[in-house]
């Protein structure tokens, strides 16, 4: 069946989520809602709509899934519950500590108006959290360890724009190296966050700015910044605009454990991503898990999921006996 699906928000994401529909037959976007003027936009596909957000809910019988693409740090913690009360969404939450609360509120809109209701699709969390799962049932004795970068987060990089007296800013996650071989090794240290990533920060101020407040306000951003060592360099637009305009991201998930009657042996599972453009493979897991919704919508799932409880058999356009023959 053709799955019909709208997009809220026009930004990278959204952009990355509209080039993975093109390339997915069985999905057709049907209408992009913005904030801005609809007018001002440029979009990639011929024939789709064009709305105000504040018009969005006129859609409702048009739309099998409303893939939602704010912003963790104010959008979707609004967002996620007001649209699930009336369609069924999708959003890509990332505040890894607010996700039970935010699963919660959701949970509670989506079931109230018989909606489904997928928050933190991505892959991290997402498809970092699957491998998380699966190692962690696979190799129950050991530890998980996750690292990210070195590339842009769209999350962070969000957070610090929203910060008074910043015009422009990009935030890079980077991994240290010493505790990654650390853990290839075999050994399972004890690391805390500041000793796996550094977080570099780049940031364009507006004119007249306090840049010892801006500083201060990123160094101490509870989860965000305030537990890792951060370097923040304020720089022209001209030099973020040359030197940063991609938005490269990747990471690892790596669980090391051991097997035998004598835990003698030593197992390492390691899981790589490693991204030319973090928003279109973003936008690519949010299409497919779009379409998930669609299916578990349309067999009477109702309330707020994760990608624990999404079946691989529902992401992929396959029959289950094609994924049987050429996937198993």
């Amino acid at each position: 069946m053709m799955i019909r699906l709208g997009i809220l928000g026009y930004g990278n994401l959204a952009r990355g989520v509209e080039s993975a529909i093109r390339q997915n037959p069985d999905l057709e976007l049907r209408v992009i809602f913005t904030r801005r003027d609809p007018a001002a936009l440029s979009i990639h596909t011929e024939g789709v709509r064009l709305d105000r957000a504040e018009n969005a809910l006129n859609y409702r019988e048009e739309l099998d899934v409303l893939l939602l693409c704010g912003g963790s740090a104010t959008d979707l913690p609004e967002m996620t519950p007001k649209y699930a009360q009336h369609f069924n969404v999708i959003d890509s939450f990332d505040t890894h500590a607010n996700i039970p609360s935010h699963f919660e509120r959701v949970d509670r809109a989506a079931k109230a108006s018989g909606h489904l209701a997928m928050i933190s699709g991505g892959w991290d969390p997402g498809l970092f959290s699957l491998n998380r799962l699966y190692a962690e049932a696979v190799l129950p004795e050991g530890k998980h360890y996750t690292f990210w970068g070195r590339g842009v987060s769209q999350g962070h990089s969000d957070a610090l724009r929203r910060i008074a007296g910043v015009k422009d800013a990009r935030q890079y996650t980077v991994p240290i190296e010493s505790a990654l071989d650390a853990v290839r090794s075999g050994r399972t240290p004890e690391l805390t966050a500041r000793e796996m990533h550094l977080r570099e920060c780049f940031v364009v101020a507006e004119e007249g700015a306090d840049l010892a407040r801006i500083e201060r306000e990123i160094k101490t951003m509870p989860n965000y910044f305030a537990d890792y060592d951060t370097t923040v360099h304020f720089i022209s637009q001209e030099e973020l605009d040359r030197e940063h305009r991609g938005l490269p991201h990747g990471g690892l998930v790596l669980r090391s454990g051991a097997t035998g009657f004598e835990r003698e042996h030593h197992e390492l599972i390691e899981y790589r991503l490693t991204l030319d453009s973090n928003p279109e493979f973003t936008g690519s897991v949010l299409a497919a898990y779009g379409r998930a919704v669609a299916r578990m919508a349309a067999e009477g799932f109702r309330g707020a999921v994760t990608v624990f409880d999404v079946a691989p058999k529902y992401l992929s356009p396959k029959s289950p006996e094609e994924q049987r023959h050429s996937l198993l």
